[in-house]
């Protein structure tokens, strides 16, 4: 789905070159070359400092057996351990001042730039780069599909350039699809459902005032206030709820409310009920930024920000550069040193295989050993709260970039030996890749509120991911109260759990690859821990009296 920069960079005499596919999304149309005076804005991401000792502090405060535990890092300590050396601050504004290219803005944690010049300029700047502007369904967006180099001087203190190459997906993994009902059954997941199945009583709800979540949008997905009035009126009537988001971060659109939108922010609201929720909406200001970039730069800006953000929202890993990856892992490590919990749906199953040759393979989302995955799950019964199977859907399997993380490898290997008559054949996975998904939730059939109107059947691990980000604010409200720490990073004490406080599945596959093979079966369920819906879906009662203590 990405215009994508390879991982093979080249160094030619003082030129250090960034080659990338010429590979353009068949729903994109290249409508012609800019005009050179046309403005842009590119993000340059200067090389970090101490990254490993970050990752070692991480895991620390993210152990529970660690005295470490708990001792998050302020933003000024995150900035002061991770900000680039001065030689690399200097000669990168250098580089740039020597094109003329003055009007940049910096973070607090001094490892961006992002930098406002016209389009010549910037080829200038980066030889190789011709960019042209590319319409879809009344989007457009400008890009370079051609490979890039920068001075090699200057190639040692950058990790890449954003605002190049990456051209968004199509939209959100979320689905409707009609089916009948049976009178007496209920007719759809709803917040009451959801409280009926995961434990949640009446009085779980949010009381602490230094609590906060949040979900975050970047395909122009945009939600209607009264559409989540509508929802609170309809579907909240048993528990304390807000029925307003207290911050919008970005511009909210004037036009239809997105079903992605709508179904994150009514599902986290009504969940984490009566819990201060934000919603980060990042359309991008300029058509040359890359709107999840652009989240990930105010995340390094921002001193106070929401401790849970739930993200519907994915790329493919073949689509990226390892260099690109790298960073974004370490973006992700800054915000879980500060005690910040991501959690991202592990996406579709069918939308991570491809064909090479006529031969089948998988590749995976882009998928960080730092994040929280979140996988989906149906009721074994559609229409009554049974225990739950798998959701056919749910994104699963293994990083092809990730090394597996130490805190999974006696479960992902548990499950390797026990499975290892239903698995696909190894070429078609990296058993010794970061495995996913962690957690599961409900994803199908879902109610949503969207332009003022009821929408029932709604699916995807979209609508899971908000649910679990919910009970996790929950959680933290809990700790708040008791003067602890919040959560963070959640992955290395959810496997010490071991599956505890977990409604283990047990059944059902999602799709894969339709060759001679494997026929469309791919991962399925097993006990423990799997790569289809993880350790399970939450049973709140028992998970908030394992975390919150």
């Amino acid at each position: 789905l990405f215009i994508s920069v390879s991982a093979e960079n080249v160094n030619d005499g003082d030129f250090f070159f960034f080659f990338c596919s010429s590979r353009i999304p068949g729903d994109w149309s290249r409508v012609g070359r800019v005009d050179p005076t046309q403005e842009l804005e590119l993000t340059f991401a200067l090389k970090q400092q101490n990254i490993d000792l970050l990752e070692k502090i991480l895991l620390l405060v993210s152990d529970p057996d660690s005295p470490q535990y708990g001792k998050h890092l302020s933003l000024q300590e995150v900035a002061d351990l991770v900000r680039p050396s001065e030689l690399t601050q200097k000669l990168v504004r250098g580089w740039l001042q020597s094109h003329g290219i003055t009007n940049c803005s910096t973070v607090h944690t001094r490892d961006f730039l992002q930098c406002s010049m016209t389009s010549a300029v910037a080829e200038t700047l980066l030889p190789g780069s011709r960019f042209y502007r590319y319409v879809r369904e009344g989007q457009s967006v400008i890009r370079s599909s051609a490979p890039y180099s920068v001075h090699s001087e200057v190639q040692q203190h950058l990790d890449f350039v954003g605002g190049l190459h990456r051209l968004p997906p199509k939209g959100p993994s979320v689905s409707t699809e009609q089916q009948s009902s049976k009178a007496g059954f209920h007719l759809g997941v709803t917040p009451s459902i959801l409280r009926e199945r995961y434990n949640l009583t009446s009085h779980d709800v949010g009381s602490a005032e230094n609590n906060s979540q949040a979900v975050a949008q970047f395909l122009e997905q945009y939600y209607h206030p009264a559409d989540l009035a509508e929802f609170m009126g309809m579907f909240g009537g048993s528990f304390e709820h807000l029925s307003q988001v207290d911050k919008v971060i970005g511009t909210q659109g004037a036009g239809k409310a997105g079903l992605e939108a709508s179904l994150d922010v009514e599902y986290i609201m009504s969940t984490g009920a009566n819990i201060s929720t934000w919603f980060f909406t990042n359309p991008g200001r300029h058509e040359s930024q890359e709107p999840f970039l652009q989240w990930m730069v105010l995340l390094s800006n921002m001193s106070d920000l929401p401790w849970v953000h739930t993200i519907s929202y994915g790329d493919d890993e073949d689509s990226l550069s390892t260099s690109y990856m790298m960073r974004i892992n370490a973006e992700f490590m800054k915000a879980g040193v500060r005690g910040i919990s991501l959690l991202f749906a592990s996406g579709q199953s069918e939308e991570k295989m491809w064909s090479d040759g006529g031969e089948m393979s998988f590749f995976f989302v882009f998928l960080s050993p730092y994040v929280t995955t979140v996988g989906g799950t149906s009721f074994k019964n559609p229409f009554k709260v049974t225990y739950e199977v798998t959701d056919y859907i749910s994104g699963g399997g293994f990083s092809n970039v990730f090394e597996m993380p130490d805190y999974q490898v006696t479960a992902v290997k548990k499950y390797l030996q026990t499975a290892a008559a239903d698995l696909p054949p190894q070429a078609y996975f990296n058993v010794s890749g970061r495995a996913y998904p962690d957690i599961a939730a409900l994803s199908d059939n879902y109610w949503v509120v969207s332009n003022r109107v009821p929408i029932p059947w709604v699916s995807g691990t979209s609508a899971s991911t908000p649910v679990v980000g919910g009970m996790l604010s929950l959680i933290n409200d809990q700790r708040l109260l008791k003067g602890l720490p919040t959560l963070g990073f959640l992955n290395p004490r959810l496997y010490k759990l071991q599956g505890r406080a977990l409604f283990d599945v047990t059944e059902g596959c999602h799709l894969s690859c339709l060759d001679e093979q494997v026929q469309g079966k791919g991962f399925c369920a097993a006990p423990s821990w799997d790569p289809v819906t993880g350790w399970g879906t939450p049973d709140f009662a028992s998970l908030q009296g394992f975390l919150s203590e």
